[in-house]
């Protein structure tokens, strides 16, 4: 059985998208305060609380500023993903971002921590997502239809 590819490359930017902007949303208290259900820190001195935890192998002091910067990539790449603009390229800085997170969880609580949370899945899938040939339902699908009709009309 052969599987159409636009459904699993729609799938995984619905799945990997909205995960970063869940996790972005529940940082920044859009989801409820921190101790409700469902809210794993509810604002932003929880989410750096945490991530003292994740790097507590660097400086402290360099973990406000790695902290803001993985916030900032998550939404970005999530939000790219989730349109379908710069696909690839968003996909990949997933892939490396959460590898990077995977390999700070493993080093300071254990590999079975990335593995339970999936983080090691994440960064596959990310890679996955851009080694597809195309983007169905996707901004770049659209801007790539403009530029072929453009080459048409121009030649």
């Amino acid at each position: 059985m052969k599987i159409d590819p636009k459904l699993p490359s729609l799938y995984l930017r619905i799945a990997i998208g909205s995960a970063y902007l869940w996790e972005v949303a529940d940082r920044l208290g859009v989801l409820g305060r921190n101790g409700q259900p469902h809210v794993g820190w509810g604002d932003w001195p929880h989410f750096v609380a945490y991530s003292r935890q994740v790097m507590g192998f660097l400086s402290p002091g360099f973990v406000p500023a790695l902290a803001t910067l993985a916030t900032i990539g998550e939404g970005l790449f999530g939000a790219l993903i989730l349109i379908g603009l710069f696909t690839r390229m968003a996909a990949i800085g997933s892939a490396i971002l959460s590898f990077c997170f995977a390999i700070a969880m493993a080093i300071s609580f254990g590999i079975e921590s990335p593995l339970g949370y999936s983080v090691f899945t994440l960064s596959a899938a990310s890679l996955v997502l851009a080694s597809m040939p195309a983007y169905a339902w996707s901004i770049d699908s659209q801007l790539s239809k403009k530029d072929k009709k453009t080459a048409i009309i121009n030649n």
